[in-house]
């Protein structure tokens, strides 16, 4: 199996961290040498490992935005 390459070429911002100390993170990656794209996935403290993620083109990311901000996060029970 061919090596996975990956670059974060920017650090977006940290949704949660793990009692392990894993962090769930917005970064912009890129991915064996494609142009960056957003992230969203966790990474070890030493960003040498990650969990599976999503990545999104900005148009994915805007769409994402906009439906976001059409939930009403009071209508939902923890």
């Amino acid at each position: 199996m061919a090596e996975l390459k990956f670059e974060i070429t920017k650090h977006i911002g940290d949704l949660s961290e793990s009692a392990k100390g894993w962090t769930k993170e917005l970064n912009m990656v890129s991915w064996n040498d494609n142009p960056p794209k957003y992230d969203i996935r966790e990474w070890s403290p030493d960003h040498s490992r990650m969990s599976k993620g999503i990545t999104l083109t900005a148009d994915d990311l805007a769409a994402l935005k906009d439906l976001l901000a059409g939930i009403d996060l009071d209508s939902f029970e923890e």
